[in-house]
């Protein structure tokens, strides 16, 4: 039956292959760090300016302004309204206000009301198709996760639209038109952490996935990146990460991987993943039978700081070290960020991030574009997220600058080492923090095939 499953997966994504083929070739770009997307969201850059109309219009013009140009805009256009703004992230309900100070230094007769919603369970996705059946929609913009529902619900069907700030794209080397992502606003990262004060030792990515450890970790089907994760996994890339962290394990632990990854070899082949493919199976099959499913990541930190939860790991938002609160049984001293060992091998997390865009029906296009820009351009505008640690802008300069300020890389001291952030550019390097990256385009293609086959694995149930 398994077998018979996985050749109508195959079927299915050879179709799929060829039905993409009939697509024009995508213009070559210059990405920018942590940023990825679609080509379609290139797709209006691509068209002469003078042939584009309505928001399309409007982008392309705003592509060519300087944040200034866009704040007199916003002005012009938003002066005495109110805005409304909806996203994965409750803080663009913090970067707004300052937003609006921005503009009244600019004109101080300027005033604009704000709503900004964070709808829960993922529903962002069905509130902002039920906006976009408006002739003029009630959302301005989005902050929107989830790579592979906004490639094939969002991007795909033409309700949203990716605007590139000019001061942004030059600030990455690029243009507007040469780049053909999504625009984030941050790249996030979930990584491993284990609670250190007994003698378990998590030294290599397969150790979380070895014979007895549960590690914590929210449910792929309840916050849908993770599930983006072990899709990345089967990526050549990450595959090969994972293949030379298993080169590193002693025989023992070989022994007992090596017959998973054999009996994945042949799935491997039917999900025409590469060479390393079966490495990756293998990670994901254990991982998924093991993990501990968990509701929040807050949770999974309250349990893995405090001195009872001997050798207990987990996979969870980096950033939510930062609202420990001390005390005699809980502590970040508690804790070992698994890649911050020197002798550690392999993966060290997943990052995914916070992209921004404008709804297709936008009542306030220019305004939008400007917070866009704002938010992506200053690090006042980002410094609501930016205060804290685990969130990098995809901005250089701003990061720059929220580094200077905030000084993440030394915000635990020699007290707190786990606190200690080292950054996008060493948590993305390979040999470093080996963190995984959500491609959006990647986890469409072989959402219907590897994301099939992940939504048949065995979930472990505690107890049982």
């Amino acid at each position: 039956m398994k077998k018979r499953f996985l050749s109508i997966l195959t079927a299915g994504a050879l179709l799929a292959g060829l039905l993409a083929g009939c697509a024009a070739p995508a213009a070559s770009s210059t990405a920018a760090p942590a940023a990825s997307g679609g080509e379609e969201a290139a797709a209006v850059s691509e068209a002469p300016a003078a042939d584009l109309t309505g928001i399309d219009a409007i982008i392309a013009e705003a592509e060519t302004m300087t944040m200034e140009e866009l704040a007199k805009k916003a002005i012009e256009e938003s002066n005495g309204k109110t805005f409304y703004g909806v996203g994965n992230s409750s803080r663009g309900k913090s970067a707004l206000p300052v937003f609006i100070e921005y503009l009244q230094s600019i004109d101080p007769n300027y005033t604009m009301e704000f709503e900004w919603q964070q709808p829960k369970n993922n529903k962002i996705f069905e509130q902002l198709t039920s906006d976009s059946l408006k002739s003029t929609g009630t959302f301005a913009m989005t902050l929107i996760q989830d790579g592979n529902q906004i490639q094939s619900k969002m991007v795909d069907t033409n309700i949203l639209k990716t605007f590139i700030p000019k001061e942004w794209a030059d600030a990455n080397g690029t243009t507007a038109d040469a780049y053909a992502g999504f625009l984030p606003l941050q790249t996030l990262n979930k990584v491993f952490e284990f609670n250190n004060t007994g003698d378990a030792t998590y030294t290599n990515c397969w150790d979380f996935v070895y014979e007895g450890s549960h590690p914590l970790f929210m449910g792929v089907d309840s916050e849908i990146v993770g599930k983006n994760f072990l899709m990345m996994l089967t990526a050549d890339k990450y595959a090969g990460w994972l293949k030379a962290a298993y080169d590193k394990l002693d025989d023992t632990k070989k022994d007992y991987f090596e017959p998973v990854v054999e009996s994945m070899k042949a799935d491997a082949a039917d999900l025409g993943l590469g060479e390393n493919g079966a490495y990756a199976l293998a990670w994901i099959k254990l991982w998924v039978n093991n993990y501990n499913e968990q509701t929040d990541d807050g949770p999974i930190c309250n349990t893995l700081v405090d001195a009872s939860a001997t050798d207990q790991s987990g996979l969870l938002v980096y950033s939510k070290l930062r609202s420990v609160e001390e005390s005699a049984s809980v502590s970040v001293k508690n804790i070992t960020v698994a890649a911050y060992q020197d002798d550690y091998e392999g993966i060290g997390g997943y990052g995914y991030c916070h992209y921004l865009f404008l709804t297709k029906n936008s009542p306030l296009p220019w305004t939008a574009c400007a917070f866009i820009a704002y938010m992506t351009c200053t690090e006042a505008g980002f410094e609501a997220w930016g205060k804290d640690m685990g969130g990098y802008s995809s901005n250089p300069k701003v990061a720059a600058e929220i580094e200077e300020k905030f000084q993440h890389s030394q915000g635990g001291g020699e007290e707190f080492p786990a606190k200690n952030d080292r950054g996008y550019d060493w948590w993305t390097a390979e040999g470093e923090g080996e963190l995984v990256l959500e491609d959006p385009v990647y986890c469409s293609e072989v959402s219907f095939t590897v994301g099939s086959w992940i939504d048949v694995l065995d979930h472990y149930t505690p107890g049982e």
